[in-house]
């Protein structure tokens, strides 16, 4: 009976208790990992007593007055409500824009369908909750471009890495609005980045753009304050701040030093802010009404975020968790007294918000006034650093004790663990959704799209206990129906796209699921093969999710070519048991050849096609590669700039920290002149034309492959 008790909490605390990896094999969790895992998300389960009260706690809601805040809905189709009431029960439902309609439930447990989309308020007896009825699929980029069958294409680029002359070393706003001036004129559509993420202003040594302390705000490093306030206070700023002599060496190195660089840029951005507060011109006096008002719309989650960073820097102590107790709770009485003595270092991280975000929407607007068809497309960070702003603020939602990661697979055969902190599921649940909606709209603010990176995380993650490898860890169910529809609802009202990283150990029908909510997937070159390891023809790629040569976390297409990250590897022991440089490269030539093929550079029949393959210039081989991606059925292709420009390095090693210099890459040149090559230029102009070649060649559904999916 105690085990049944256990697989019946098991299962209703939404842990997966057998599942499959990427090879097709099944896995049980043990019932020791069971209740670690059970435990961390709040259940205990070490005897039958604990076990019966945490079921206790998992039992549907008896009435509405017990329901959670938010229930979700999808347009036009009943909706099961939280508990069953009885056929004929009363119902009272106002829309957004005021509508009131009264009802009856038609069937027991069910309301009706509703056809407006919108955050409605529904009320049954005396209680009150919001109703968020979304539309059946995501805004897609068929209906931003008015096409059933768009071909559309743009660049991926790490947004620290770019370059402008007076940046002091860190790429801003600025310098991205400027990329996409540039890849607009290009005939680019989209232009996606890296996470814009809020980070740790009082420890700049963290700055993985994918371990954030906040994903519900921005990087502050990244704003560009001249567009804003123009140039003169700028360099008054820096003169007043002694940091002349800093910026043009920081700019000029090929790595970025984040701590130098964060740490000069901090000093003149207080003293500008300073500067502002202190002036009495009309323009100032305009600009601090334009800050007080950013800060009124902000609400909370601004104010928390600002205070969190003035506390962390004032108490010198970086993990929350160790602060003094009372200033734990950001709702609590210390936390407020603090905000009011400090007042002036609060004011000064809602200023950096303030810079950021408004160089953010100042380059998607360049975007689409150049003629983008989505302009910037944000990134979504899977999870946040369990010691920063998000945690602290929001901690009803988040799992304290675990931490999210990857079960074993072919390309990592320990496992992983990211450090990240993940939703607790039923969190969320109890919360209306609250965080996960306002990090979509943070997402969403700026951007014409946002890419959801490790998308699986919508339907189940991979939770690993604290001080246990990630092989101890478990895959955790997530309320996916729920979270799909408040990425759709969000999508349309932003008419922005979605595209979800779904690289990994992917459920089954899981990508299939994306397509029906009008997801893209991705799709990565080095992952597009057939069963003997031949790279597939671009037709046979998949038309519902993106093509891309690459990602951060893999090598460019230059680099592959050359083997430069089996080098990397081989110097850091990351080639795995059994394997080595020699063998590895020798499998690499072979591998050369087949892209060869692929691409056409070779003759299919061939002999000797490894030597053939090896003397083809890399120029070549970049240039094929742009026309592949092209061709492809994809609705959108993302070259990155480190293939457009041949470069051989990648953004990041997984496996590393400080033995490869991940997020340190910049780009060799100013924005401006990335594109000034003919090379370049011919390179993208023959993307372009690839993709119009594909627009007119596209099938009828009748003939149309099927992409190329599971």
């Amino acid at each position: 009976m105690s085990e049944e008790r256990l697989d019946a909490l098991t299962e209703a605390a939404g842990l997966i208790g057998e599942w499959q990896d990427s090879k097709g094999c099944t896995h049980r969790l043990d019932d020791a990992t069971r209740r670690e895992l059970l435990a961390g998300l709040g259940f205990p389960a070490e005897n039958a007593s604990e076990i019966d009260a945490s079921l206790e706690r998992l039992r549907p809601p008896a009435s509405p007055a017990h329901w959670p805040p938010l229930i979700t809905a999808e347009q036009g189709r009943g909706t099961a409500l939280p508990s069953v009431l009885p056929e004929g029960t009363r119902y009272v439902l106002v829309l957004e824009n005021g509508e009131r309609r009264e009802g009856r439930l038609p069937r027991a447990g069910e309301l009706p369908p509703v056809e407006t989309p919108g955050y409605h308020r529904l009320q049954i007896g005396d209680s009150v909750r919001t109703l968020a009825v979304a539309p059946p699929r995501c805004f897609t980029l068929a209906d931003a471009c008015d096409s059933e069958t768009p071909r559309q294409w743009g660049l991926a680029a790490q947004l620290y890495a770019l370059r402008r002359p007076g940046d002091g070393g860190i790429g801003d706003t600025l310098a991205l609005e400027r990329l996409v001036r540039h890849a607009a004129e290009a005939g680019a559509a989209a232009v996606a980045i890296s996470p814009t993420h809020a980070m740790f202003s009082a420890d700049v040594t963290r700055y993985s753009p994918y371990a954030p302390s906040s994903r519900l705000l921005y990087n502050v490093l990244h704003a560009a304050p001249e567009a804003l306030l123009g140039e003169e206070p700028v360099k008054r700023a820096k003169d007043i701040s002694g940091v002349n002599d800093a910026l043009p060496r920081l700019e000029a190195e090929p790595l970025l030093d984040w701590p130098a660089a964060a740490i000069a840029k901090l000093t003149w951005l207080r003293a500008l802010c300073e500067d502002l507060m202190q002036r009495e011109d009309a323009k100032a006096v305009r600009l601090r009404q334009a800050l007080a008002a950013f800060r009124q719309r902000g609400g909370s989650t601004l104010e928390h975020h600002c205070r969190f960073e003035a506390l962390q820097q004032r108490l010198g102590i970086l993990d929350w968790r160790q602060w003094p107790r009372e200033l734990r709770d950001p709702t609590g009485p210390e936390v407020a007294r603090f905000a009011e003595v400090d007042a002036r270092d609060v004011e000064f991280h809602a200023f950096l918000q303030w810079l950021v975000s408004e160089g953010l929407a100042r380059a998607q607007a360049s975007a689409r006034e150049a003629g983008m068809t989505v302009g910037l497309i944000a990134d979504l960070a899977v999870g946040a650093d369990a010691a920063g702003s998000q945690a602290w603020s929001r901690q009803a939602e988040m799992l304290e004790g675990l931490s999210i990661g990857a079960p074993p697979d072919a390309f990592n055969v320990h496992g992983q663990d990211w450090g990240l902190a993940p939703f607790s599921p039923q969190g969320l649940v109890r919360s209306g959704f609250r965080s996960f909606i306002d990090m979509l709209r943070a997402g969403f603010a700026h951007a014409g799209g946002l890419r959801i990176d490790h998308v699986m995380g919508l339907m189940r993650l991979w939770l690993v206990p604290h001080g246990k490898a990630p092989t101890a860890g478990g895959y955790v169910r997530y309320p996916f129906d729920d979270l799909l529809r408040l990425v759709a609802l969000e999508s349309w009202r932003h008419r922005a796209i979605v595209i979800g990283e779904d690289l990994g150990t992917v459920p089954p029908g899981f990508r299939q699921r994306l397509a029906r909510h009008g997801i893209l997937g991705m799709r990565v070159l080095w992952f597009e093969r057939d069963d003997d390891g031949g790279f597939l023809p671009p037709a046979q790629w998949s038309r519902d999710a993106i093509a891309t040569s690459t990602t951060h976390d893999l090598p460019t297409l230059a680099g592959w070519w050359a083997g430069r990250d089996i080098e990397w590897r081989d110097r850091l022991g990351l080639l795995g048991e059994g394997r080595d440089a020699d063998g590895e490269q020798a499998e690499r030539r072979s591998d050369r050849a087949r892209l060869a093929r692929s691409f056409g550079l070779l003759d299919p029949l061939a002999s000797s096609t490894v030597l053939e393959a090896t003397e083809l210039p890399v120029s070549q081989v970049l240039d094929a590669g742009a026309q592949q991606l092209g061709l492809t059925p994809a609705p959108l292709t993302l070259l990155p700039v480190e293939d457009a420009l041949g470069l051989e390095e990648q953004a990041n090693l997984p496996g590393t920290l400080d033995e490869h210099p991940n997020w340190r890459r910049r780009l060799p040149d100013a924005t401006a002149r990335l594109f000034a090559s003919t090379e370049v230029r011919d390179r993208l102009e023959q993307l372009a034309m690839a993709r119009r070649q594909a627009a007119q060649a596209v099938t009828t559904p009748e003939t149309a492959d099927d992409g190329g999916d599971e």
